[in-house]
């Protein structure tokens, strides 16, 4: 008896190992993902600016990067005792201008040499709901708690979504040709944009994201995408898979989503390797009983011998 719908997912032609560098930006559910790359030790960097929820805001970021623009003081506003500014999350705000302009012109230049050396580039899209300046008909990435009346709300088209895309592949490509894309869209819902409101986002992201693919199918590498949003809501079809806020997915359904993921996008030779990581990872959270005896040292040495030979390895631990 068949007691789940199963997604079928497409293997990628060039999957992750040990000497891959990996991209990811976009939605939170990136960040889930990365930590996962960063538990196995793989080589990643994941949203230099913060979370993105938006392909506008990507699109600027990396355009901006590949450009080597810098920011100036004309880029950034104070407001709640913090400066801040509108293309980047809040975790970069900070009470000094100069150093709000230091870490953004930092993370620009992170930007630039992680999409030289990428050999896969994840993006996440969350919303298809932007939020237009009025002052400036800016698109901002962020709002900041500024007021709302500060703001024109609208909904991307799938023609502006896949029209940025392209744009994002092309310029990348233009640096870094043999680079693999890999599109996504996040399963966490945008509930309070509304739920219908939430699902028309979720169908602009995904129509775009199949035009772009069906569009660039005769560039080298081309684009791929992960059907992290269909698993969760057909595989995993129930809110015992969801946070206490039933909008974000929880630890055992970012792991099952991570298992696929594993299984489609990083090469099978790795996998004994990753399990060697994990014992080690799990030794390393080990809390001992009597920190000084003989077999907890003996533990430890142990553990740092396995930390040796992963090196060796090839595993940047």
């Amino acid at each position: 008896m068949k007691l789940q719908t199963q997604i079928p997912i497409q293997k990628v032609g060039s999957p992750i190992d040990y000497k891959s560098n990996v991209l990811l930006f976009g939605s939170c559910f990136a960040e889930h993902i990365s930590k996962k790359f960063e538990y196995y030790k793989f080589q990643n960097t994941s949203n230099p600016f913060g979370i993105l929820f938006h392909p506008k805001a990507i699109e600027k970021l990396l355009l901006k990067a590949l450009h080597k623009q810098v920011y100036t003081s004309d880029d950034v506003f104070y407001y709640n005792e913090r400066w801040q500014c509108y293309d980047a999350h809040s975790k970069l705000s900070h009470v000094s201008k100069e150093a709000l302009l230091e870490a953004l012109n930092s993370n620009v230049s992170l930007t630039y040499q992680s999409v030289i050396k990428a050999s896969h580039i994840i993006i996440t899209l969350g919303t298809a709901w932007v939020y237009v300046l009025k002052d400036t008909q800016a698109t901002v990435a962020n709002c900041h708690k500024v007021p709302q009346n500060m703001f024109e709300k609208r909904l991307l088209s799938s023609h502006e979504i896949s029209a940025s895309l392209k744009s994002v592949i092309r310029e990348v490509k233009a640096v870094n040709p043999n680079v693999q894309f890999t599109f996504t869209v996040s399963p966490v819902r945008h509930i309070k944009d509304g739920f219908v409101e939430n699902t028309l986002s979720k169908s602009h992201l995904i129509a775009a994201v199949h035009q772009v693919i069906t569009d660039e199918r005769s560039i080298s590498n081309s684009p791929m995408y992960f059907p992290s949003f269909e698993i969760m809501m057909d595989e995993l079809r129930d809110y015992r898979f969801y946070s206490e806020d039933l909008v974000h997915p929880n630890s055992t359904a970012v792991n099952y989503i991570w298992e696929l993921f594993q299984n489609a996008w990083i090469a099978p030779n790795v996998y004994p390797l990753m399990k060697e990581v994990d014992a080690v990872q799990k030794g390393l959270t080990h809390k001992p009983f009597n920190p000084s005896s003989q077999a907890h040292l003996k533990f430890i040495e142990g553990i740092n011998n396995k930390i040796s030979k992963l090196k060796t390895l090839g595993v940047p631990f």
